[in-house]
């Protein structure tokens, strides 16, 4: 079943008005998924993993993002196994405990740290980001998009020049695999 939440790439753009600050592609009318595929033969991963990472639901866009940043680092350093386990944690049960979770290992994590950005994705994708004043004030849904695609681009610069272009474009290869059959994430499967 697709995961693709809106029918062009333009009202990606009008529900996220930050990803166009983050984008040197200008919005179209086609179709989501079209305007993301066409983005890799173009050489535009920074503008296709912030769209990605807009396009896809939080928890599909955290799971995309944890299965990018683990193939491009291949071995994760005991350092930073806590972020990615936070996340995957919330991936796999995603419920407030480990939500907020998540949020307290990203926000004392490192901030060149791409675990760390995941942990952040999977802690801002609900609850309240201030509980005062009052009433509370629901943490933003852009958060999460902003958090993957951080993490994204910040694993990717563990890429050898060399192998980047076929390393990044497998990995949004994955997302519009993802957004296009959707996937059982409690199998880890798409």
């Amino acid at each position: 079943m697709s995961r693709v939440r809106f029918t062009t790439a333009r009202s990606v753009f009008e529900t996220f008005p930050e990803l166009m600050s983050k984008s040197t592609v200008a919005p179209t009318d086609d179709p989501a998924i079209v305007f993301l595929k066409n983005l890799s033969p173009k050489q535009k991963f920074k503008d296709a993993v912030a769209f990605c990472a807009h396009l896809l639901p939080r928890r599909e866009a955290v799971w995309w993002g944890c299965g990018s940043v683990r193939s491009f680092l291949h071995d994760v350093p005991n350092f930073q196994v806590a972020g990615l386990v936070a996340a995957e944690t919330w991936i796999q049960h995603p419920n407030d405990e480990n939500r907020l979770q998540a949020l307290q290992i990203g926000t004392r994590g490192d901030t060149s740290d791409p675990f760390t950005w995941l942990a952040l994705g999977a802690g801002w994708a609900g609850g309240m980001l201030s509980t005062v004043p009052n009433p509370p004030v629901p943490m933003p849904h852009y958060l999460t998009a902003r958090a993957v695609r951080i993490a994204v681009l910040l694993g990717a610069r563990h890429i050898m020049a060399a192998e980047r272009p076929e390393r990044t474009s497998a990995c949004i290869a994955e997302g519009i695999k993802l957004a296009e059959r959707g996937c059982d994430l409690a199998a880890g499967t798409i």
